[in-house]
């Protein structure tokens, strides 16, 4: 209990501290892998959460922290919804207002979702706006007063299958680009996974991410491709792992063979398994048990934080 009221007080004193939210397009000049298929994008509150349904133009939403507490680090956050819908506010803004209480950007990513009918290549659209964010996150780095070495990701359920997928499948940009946007990395430095799909391995994956993700080509190759436990190498970079033991909607197994390839590549990992939960939980403040993921992902970050000092010797 004392736990809980703790982040529930740090929650609110940070509120002050936000300053207005800036909206960035992924996309201005077009959208890549898009179509128009009559779709519009749609908000809606449902069991108290607010989702989204059929994005169209791609954007960021970027809270930045008070200048007196900013760390550098900025996390680009990838909302769950198993690809069909983003749980905009639970696990995007609400998630990014934390970051900010600790002094971290936090940039709120509307991605495409591959089951809308506009996207022509299912697979591709995902991981193409999480890498063009940060990408957009780097390239602004200077102005919003980020470190571009201490850029990570962050995702919750199919969010996390993103930010794995991201986490393992990446390019330092291309230095010929016109767009100067695309010169810059999109390797993420760090990642932080709530309970995420991370294979799409019948035996484990959650289908309904699976499905929409491989719409377009459902092939054995493509599903490996996407399995993310099987693309991890050593330039896989940290990761901060978190789940419930009674999840029933995403299999444990999951994180746990994330957790295992990690480990089998020397990639520093963390990982958390709460008994209670379940599914879907986001900040947890009603849970004062599980609600402690925040307090062990905080001393992580601080610690992910000493990395890019350690690369400065």
């Amino acid at each position: 209990m004392k736990s809980l009221f703790f982040s529930v007080v740090m929650l609110a004193l940070a509120l002050p501290l936000f300053s207005q939210p800036m909206v960035l397009p992924l996309w201005p000049e077009g959208v890549p892998h898009h179509r128009d298929a009559g779709l519009k994008e749609e908000v809606r509150e449902e069991g108290g959460v607010t989702r989204v349904f059929h994005v169209q133009n791609p954007e960021m939403t970027v809270f930045l922290p008070s200048g007196s507490i900013a760390t550098g680090q900025a996390v680009v956050i990838c909302p769950g919804g198993g690809y069909h819908i983003l749980a905009w506010d639970k696990e995007g803004t609400d998630i990014a207002k934390w970051l900010n209480s600790l002094g971290i950007a936090g940039i709120v990513l509307k991605y495409r979702l591959p089951v809308d009918e506009s996207n022509t290549v299912s697979y591709a659209v995902v991981l193409e706006d999480a890498q063009r964010a940060l990408r957009l996150v780097r390239y602004h780095a200077q102005a919003w007063h980020i470190d571009p070495r201490q850029v990570g990701i962050m995702g919750f359920s199919a969010g996390g299958h993103l930010a794995s997928t991201a986490a393992t499948h990446f390019d330092e940009g291309d230095p010929q680009a016109g767009d100067p946007v695309e010169r810059m990395s999109c390797r993420p430095d760090f990642v932080l996974l709530g309970y995420a799909v991370i294979s799409l391995a019948d035996s484990v994956t959650h289908h309904g991410t699976k499905n929409a993700l491989l719409r377009s080509d459902p092939s054995p190759a493509r599903e490996r491709e996407f399995s993310n436990e099987r693309q991890v190498t050593e330039a896989t970079p940290p990761a901060f792992l978190f789940l419930a033991a009674d999840d029933r909607a995403v299999p444990p197994e999951n994180t746990l063979l994330f957790f295992e390839a990690l480990k089998e590549h020397h990639v520093p990992v963390e990982m958390h398994i709460y008994p209670t939960g379940g599914h879907g939980f986001g900040l947890a403040l009603k849970d004062g048990h599980t609600a402690r993921w925040t307090q062990d992902a905080a001393a992580w970050l601080r610690w992910v934080g000493t990395l890019s000092e350690t690369k400065k010797e």
